[in-house]
C-alpha cells in the first residue's frame, strides 16, 4: 500500500471516530440532565478526535 492510500485510511478512520463521537455528544445532549456528569469526558474525547482529523488533512494539503 502506497503513501496516499494509507492517509485515505487514516482520514477514513479518523473522520469515523469524530462522526461517532459527535453523535455520543449529541446524545448525551439529549438526555440531559441524566448523564451530565459525562460531558466534558465527551466533549474533550470529541474535540482531540476532531483536531487529529484537522491535522491529518492539514498535512495532505501540505505534503
Amino acid at each position: 500500500m502506497d503513501e496516499p492510500e494509507n492517509i485515505k485510511l487514516v482520514l477514513k478512520k479518523l473522520n469515523a471516530q469524530a462522526t461517532a463521537l459527535k453523535m455520543d455528544l449529541h446524545d448525551l445532549s439529549e438526555d440531559l440532565p441524566t448523564g451530565w456528569e459525562r460531558i466534558m469526558e465527551v466533549a474533550q474525547k470529541t474535540y482531540v478526535a476532531y483536531r487529529n482529523l484537522n491535522e491529518m488533512k492539514s498535512r495532505m494539503t501540505e505534503g
